[in-house]
């Protein structure tokens, strides 16, 4: 398990290099998935500043806030709504370059100008998405769709591989 977090200097890319591989150790052998969510969330917003880095976790019909890091944020989020439940909905990533232009746009601060909605999907059911908001416009492209991606993998795989979904509920 990591103790201290190396930020890399570089670009973007290199950012992201050298924090996958200690976001993978911070979840090696950690089965509780709101601790990995923590420790993910805490991860992304040191690395890259972001101005909101969190998640909401599938609780029957609804997003549920879950760990995050920033300002205080919405607390449940309706299936299709706004990003987040567009990414549930669709069960893929949302990169959105200015917020304002996003249809149904939940406006939790009015700080938060673009967004990247990526869902976690264990066991082929989308059971959280991770919600990254910047207060600059266009922050987010394919670099950061696909390594969010990966990161999102890692997390599904700390979910507890039982037959029974309603440990998610919880």
């Amino acid at each position: 398990m990591a103790e201290n977090l190396i930020v890399s200097d570089g670009n973007k890319e290199q950012q992201y290099q050298t924090l996958l591989p200690q976001i993978e150790s911070l979840l090696a052998g950690e089965t509780d998935v709101i601790a990995n969510m923590a420790n993910i969330a805490a991860a992304l917003k040191q690395t890259f500043n972001f101005f909101w880095v969190g998640f909401y976790r599938v609780k029957e019909d609804v997003l549920v806030l879950a760990p995050f890091q920033g300002p205080l944020a919405c607390t449940r989020i309706r299936r299709g709504k706004g990003v987040c439940g567009t990414a549930w909905e669709e069960a893929r990533t949302q990169v959105v370059p200015d917020v304002d232009q996003f249809p149904g746009h939940i406006a939790c601060s009015s700080d938060s100008k673009s967004e990247i909605v990526v869902p976690v999907i264990h066991n082929d059911k989308v059971v959280a998405v991770l919600d990254i908001d910047s207060d600059t416009l266009n922050s987010f492209d394919q670099t950061d769709a696909s390594y969010l991606e990966s990161i999102c993998k890692m997390l599904s795989a700390t979910y507890p591989q039982t037959g029974h979904e309603a440990f998610l509920y919880y």
